[in-house]
């Protein structure tokens, strides 16, 4: 694949489609999708001592939910996607140093009572 079809490719990729998703109603409701996309495109050309020409180039997309607007009665409200692993790591990460920062209060308070 030359630069040209990557940067293509990648522009082709990265559309206000891939953030938005089609509205779809339900209930009297109006819900549009919305997801947070990052992406990046690279590439290069060079020759070797041999005078061999060469070309090449890569991208990636990333996609994550966001969260939807929601369009009920002309009042549009946004309604963000929760994340549950990053929850549950967050939680489980502040009970850890919450447990490591006790046990070690602990021990200095009580060198304090003991002087």
């Amino acid at each position: 694949m030359n630069i040209n079809e990557v940067i293509t490719t990648a522009r082709d990729s990265l559309t206000v489609k891939r953030v938005y998703g089609d509205p779809y109603e339900t209930n009297g409701l109006t819900v549009i999708p919305a997801a947070s996309v990052i992406g990046g495109a690279g590439g290069g050309a060079g020759h070797d001592v041999k005078g061999q020409d060469g070309e090449g180039g890569g991208f990636g997309v990333s996609a994550r939910p966001a969260g939807a607007y929601v369009i009920k009665d002309g009042e549009v409200t946004w309604h963000p996607a929760l994340n549950v692993n990053r929850l549950v790591t967050a939680v489980g990460l502040a009970m850890v140093i919450l447990l490591l920062t006790r046990s070690r209060n602990a021990k200095v308070h009580a060198s304090r009572l003991a002087t």
